[in-house]
């Protein structure tokens, strides 16, 4: 297996993945698992888990490995798509477990699927999210994109 990116990922001083409270739990180019306790900052008005809540989990877990897969080759990752379907409600004080893998990596792009499981291993939800590998070199909307996966930042 190939070297494990979680604590690097858990150490982040801020970004989406702290704010939600998301441990990272395995982050390796080949796959890429987190852990979340369900808050009431997690809710939406039925008080069950807010549909953006398991994008953003699908999505960051799929980018943090195509990103991982990427960097070597001498990329970075932008989303191009996010697909989830939303399986079974989930209220405050649950355990969610999210497991994403790649389905395909090609040289331009990548798709992963994703998996987000409750305490009973039961599925929540599902992704599928399609990245576009972008050059160190090239810029994103006039930018050079710089982050904590990109070399040398």
């Amino acid at each position: 297996m190939s070297q494990d990116f979680s604590q690097r990922m858990n150490e982040l001083p801020e970004g989406w993945l702290q704010a939600m409270g998301v441990t990272i739990t395995l982050a390796t180019q080949d796959e890429v698992r987190a852990e979340l306790r369900v808050g009431t900052e997690h809710l939406q008005g039925y008080g069950i888990v807010h549909g953006g809540v398991h994008c953003g989990l699908i999505e960051s877990l799929a980018s943090i490995g195509a990103a991982l897969f990427a960097m070597p080759r001498g990329q970075h990752v932008v989303g191009l798509e996010n697909n989830t379907s939303f399986i079974r409600a989930v209220r405050a004080g649950a355990k969610l477990k999210a497991v994403s893998t790649p389905i395909t990596r090609g040289r331009r792009t990548q798709v992963w699927e994703a998996r987000v499981l409750d305490e009973k291993d039961q599925v929540v939800a599902t992704g599928r999210v399609r990245l576009l590998c972008i050059e160190n070199d090239q810029a994103l909307a006039g930018e050079q994109v710089q982050g904590v996966l990109h070399p040398g930042t």
